[in-house]
C-alpha cells in the first residue's frame, strides 16, 4: 500500500518516518526550514514482495528512492539472455542517482527480500541541491559510495574459486552488523551474483553447511562463522 507524506514531516520524523533511511541516513538532514517553503511534492512509502520491480533499466530517472528495510538486486542483461546481478543495494541505500543526470535507469532494480522503499521526485533533489552545499556533498558521496561498491562487486566477488566468492559474499551480507546472522538468497541469484553456476551455488553452500561454516537459526537464515569464512575468503 502507498502512503504519501511531505518532506517536512520524513524530516521531521513524523508520520511514522523516525526510523526512516531517509532520516536515519543523514541524506536531509542538513536541510534548514526555509527549504521546505517552496517543496511540495510528497514522499510516497510503499512495500514490495520478493521478484517486485522497482524499477526497469532505461526508465525515465523521473524519482530517486531510499530503502527503509529489507534488499533489492540490481540487474544487468546478457546478450545471450542470461543476468547478472551486479550489486545489492540494502536499508539507507539511495537507488537513482543517475537520474539526476538525466539519465535513464541503468539496471532492473528488483526485490529480493521483502522491502520499505521511499519514492521522491528528482527534481526536488535537484533543486535543493543547487542550493545546499550540504545536500550537494552527502549525494556526492552517496555517488562514491555506490562507485566503490561496485567496484567491490566487480574485484571480490567475480575472482577466485567458487569457494572464496561465496565466503566472500556471505562475509559482505553481516558487513557493520552486530551479530552474524544473514538471510541467504536463492541459488540462482547467488549464481548470478558470483558469475558462477546455479548448480555451483548450491554445491558450495551445502558444503559450508557439512563444514558447520553456516549454522541455520530460523528458517533460510544462518550464523556465520567468521572467522573460518574469512579464512576461506583470503586464501
Amino acid at each position: 500500500m502507498s502512503k504519501s507524506v511531505t518532506l517536512r514531516e520524513a524530516w521531521a520524523g513524523e508520520a511514522n518516518c523516525r526510523e526512516c533511511a531517509l532520516r536515519t541516513s543523514a541524506l536531509f538532514s542538513g536541510l534548514q526550514e526555509q527549504d521546505f517553503e517552496r517543496i511540495h511534492e510528497p514522499i510516497d512509502q510503499f512495500s514490495l514482495k520478493p521478484g517486485t520491480l522497482l524499477y526497469q533499466s532505461n526508465d525515465h530517472g523521473e524519482y530517486m528512492f531510499t530503502i527503509r528495510s529489507g534488499a533489492l538486486k540490481l540487474v544487468q542483461y546478457l546478450p545471450d539472455g542470461g543476468q547478472r546481478i551486479v550489486r545489492i543495494v540494502r536499508q539507507t541505500d539511495v537507488l537513482g542517482l543517475e537520474a539526476l543526470l538525466g539519465e535513464g535507469y541503468q539496471h532492473d532494480a528488483i526485490a529480493l527480500q521483502p522491502a520499505e522503499i521511499c519514492r521522491f521526485p528528482t527534481r526536488t533533489v535537484q533543486r535543493l541541491a543547487e542550493d545546499n552545499p550540504g545536500l550537494h556533498r552527502e549525494l556526492m558521496a552517496r555517488w562514491q559510495h555506490a562507485l566503490m561498491e561496485a567496484d567491490a562487486w566487480l574485484t571480490e566477488l567475480s575472482t577466485g574459486s567458487a569457494r572464496q566468492r561465496v565466503a566472500r559474499l556471505l562475509l559482505r551480507l553481516v558487513r557493520d552488523r552486530e551479530s552474524s546472522e544473514c538471510q541467504l538468497f536463492s541459488r540462482e541469484d547467488m549464481g548470478a551474483m558470483l558469475g558462477i553456476t546455479t548448480e555451483t551455488a548450491s554445491r558450495t553452500i551445502a558444503g559450508f553447511k557439512r563444514e558447520s561454516l553456516l549454522v541455520e537459526s530460523r528458517p533460510n537464515n544462518f550464523l556465520l562463522d567468521i572467522a573460518n569464512l574469512r579464512r576461506i575468503a583470503e586464501d
